[in-house]
Parts: C-alpha cells; structure tokens; sequence
C-alpha cells in the first residue's frame, strides 16, 4: 500500500486447547522458528515470542495489510498442523479457539518484549489465569469470565 504509514504493536495470547500443558520445553525453540516463519511469511515483524507449556505471548509490529484475527489464524492453523505432523503429543494438537490482543505505544515495547521473554520467571508468581485478567482490566476491556479460556485450576 503505496504512502500508507503506521505504527501498530500489538501483544497476542493464546492457550491449548483445554488449557493442557503440551508444548515441552525442549521443542520450544523449534516451535518459536516456525511461528516466526509464519508471521514473516504474512509479512509482518516479530519482536518477542515466547511458548510456555499450555499458552503462547507474541508481539507483533503489524502492518494494516492484514488483520489480526487472520494473522492469528494463520498462526494457530500452521502451528498446530506443525505440533501434530511432528508428534509432539499424541492425536491431534490444537489451540483454543479465541485469543486477547493488546495495543502498545512504541515507548512501552522494550518493556513488553522483556515481560514476554520473562515468562517463565513471571509464572512462578502469578498463574496465567491471573495474569490474562489482568490484561483485560488493564486494558478496560470488558467481559465475561464465563467466555474467556477453558481454566484448569
């Protein structure tokens, strides 16, 4: 898109499907790599991501060639088929459906990407369920808890 210019950085979350602990450490790097190829495929620039057993933190520079919910599709369709194909669990992996995007202001990205890469530190103090409402009343975003992500707890 010929003189369109934009600054749009956004973190999205998303989790297993059942909230199960199913991406082992040891594949996480793999994992990154290729969800990486796929944000960079789509054309888009990945500033952090980071896998943790049952949920995944990206945060994305996006471009406004496409949106999010398709970004995230393509994320979690090519992800899951790349889980699966590669035997990770047993049967099929898939991600929950659903996911929180939260907007950043330039200044605010050094801080975010380093919250991202900190997740497993962070984990030790808060569960995911705390932190992702956290987001969401951080953002003022409204909802109901009877529609957000399927909870183990």
């Amino acid at each position: 898109m010929a003189n369109t210019y934009t600054q749009i950085y956004i973190q999205i979350v998303f989790t297993v499907k059942g909230r199960q602990s199913l991406i082992p450490k040891q594949n996480r790097e793999e994992l990154h790599k290729y969800i990486t190829g796929i944000i960079t495929k789509r054309n888009q620039k990945l500033l952090a991501i980071f896998a943790m057993p049952d949920h995944i933190h990206l945060l994305v520079g996006l471009k406004p060639n496409i949106s999010i919910s398709d970004l995230v599709r393509d994320v979690k369709a090519g992800s899951s088929k790349f889980i699966s194909d590669n035997n990770w669990v047993n049967g099929k992996f898939n991600w929950q459906e659903g996911f929180g995007a939260f907007s950043y202001s330039k200044s605010q990205i050094d801080n975010v990407v380093k919250y991202i890469l900190n997740q497993e530190e962070h984990h030790k103090k808060r569960t995911f369920k705390e932190e992702y409402i956290n987001f969401l009343e951080k953002f003022d975003i409204d909802y109901n808890e009877k529609y957000l992500f399927e909870w183990i707890d």
